[in-house]
């Protein structure tokens, strides 16, 4: 299965979305395919030019999109050096999944499912059983974790399997529910420095004659948001991190291979009226919506129930030349969230009844209700490449 052709995609039409590659290469298919090469039944080798190895470490790097990643060659000269054996030798990237954001990318990456059947479907969703807001990164408000999220990791089932699994993070994020429900299966060891987390990489992959292993950065994606993608500031942390490849890099023990990747890339958005369209200043937006979920570039529209249609209708004709506008069951059946037959019955209600996904270098904010999220430079989550496409580059011992 071939990539879309992302830069060959026409507006509007809801044909022209460039999906997910769902199946074939998208970061859910990732795991799975390192751990059947393990020997862990119940799973598939999904994608197909990845070859196997006895001991694999996956190193997400937040926000470093494919785009992002080939345009600075300067500043990650280690990294670009890597291009070529993206994606097992192919030299192209995966996706991320829709949308294309934190807490739906590592689900994804963690279950080895889509948002349609993993439940994560964007960065606030609607509880279907108490009609509020549920910000899946913070997790608030507090819902019960094995609920909301009941699928096995894959950690979990490698760890199961006889296969030594470990996570090396901050150690902020060793007890969030996020991390139970994505991320767990064998140990976490949380360190603070990027280095510290190389060097127990990279000692955690030698630590079994199977080995899987996780590590993360994550202030790439935080200098994003807060700079912009060209910032200087940016371009620091992506110098660092580049330091921090090769120093895992260097450390591989023997039948080792090291996958580097990354959640969604960012473009910045302008601070202007027409790129940045204020949901709380607009009373067309708002007319019959009882909550808007998601974020910026990939909205949740949840109606006044009866008001679905007329909701729909609006804001096709108000963003349809800028976004791709889906009602909820016609994003499922596009397979916006996961291949036909994925989306979860638990999951249908939290995905809103209209959904919106940016197609222009253009979000919808809302300065009262989410006026931190509002003041973003960078951004991310809709289906285009700059912000779909991701590293999967690889070194091998």
């Amino acid at each position: 299965m071939s990539l879309p052709a992302w830069d060959d995609v026409e507006p509007l039409s809801l044909d022209s979305a460039p999906l997910p590659a769902y199946g074939a290469g998208s970061l859910a298919d990732l795991l799975p395919t390192l751990v059947s090469h393990q020997g862990v039944d119940g799973f598939t080798p999904v994608i197909p030019e990845l070859t196997p190895a006895d001991r694999n470490c996956v190193f997400l790097i937040d926000g470093l999109g494919w785009e992002q990643l080939i345009a600075h060659p300067a500043e990650a000269p280690f990294l670009t050096s890597l291009l070529s054996t993206s994606r097992g030798g192919t030299g192209r990237p995966i996706t991320a999944g829709f949308p294309a954001t934190t807490a739906t990318s590592l689900a994804s990456v963690g279950t080895g499912l889509p948002p349609a059947s993993h439940g994560l479907p964007g960065y606030t969703v609607r509880n279907p059983a108490t009609g509020e807001l549920m910000n899946q990164l913070r997790w608030n408000p507090w819902t019960d974790p094995r609920k909301w999220q009941p699928y096995p990791t894959v950690f979990q089932q490698a760890h199961a399997a006889g296969v030594h699994t470990a996570q090396v993070s901050s150690p902020t994020f060793e007890k969030t529910p996020l991390t139970k429900i994505a991320l767990s299966g064998g140990r976490f060891h949380g360190r603070l420095s990027g280095e510290d987390r190389m060097d127990l990489a990279a000692e955690q992959l030698a630590a079994g004659d199977r080995s899987l292993v996780y590590t993360y950065y994550a202030e790439v994606d935080g200098k994003g948001h807060r700079y912009g993608v060209d910032s200087d500031a940016w371009r620091g942390q992506l110098m660092y991190v580049d330091r921090l490849v090769q120093r895992l890099a260097e450390q591989l023990p023997p039948r080792s291979a090291l996958y580097v990747t990354a959640d969604h890339g960012m473009l910045d958005i302008p601070f202007d009226e027409q790129s940045r369209i204020d949901f709380d200043e607009d009373w067309e937006l708002r007319a019959g919506v009882a909550l808007l979920g998601g974020e910026g570039r990939a909205r949740h529209v949840y109606a006044v129930p009866g008001a679905e249609n007329d909701v729909l209708t609006v804001w096709r004709e108000v963003l349809g030349e800028q976004f791709w506008i889906a009602s909820r069951d016609e994003a499922i059946a596009a397979g916006w969230f996961g291949p036909p037959g994925a989306c979860d019955e638990r999951v249908y209600g939290r995905i809103g009844d209209v959904v919106a996904a940016a197609h222009d270098d253009v979000a919808i904010i809302a300065t009262e209700k989410e006026p931190k999220e509002s003041a973003l430079v960078g951004m991310h989550g809709s289906m285009t490449a700059v912000e779909q496409l991701v590293p999967l580059l690889e070194v091998r011992s």
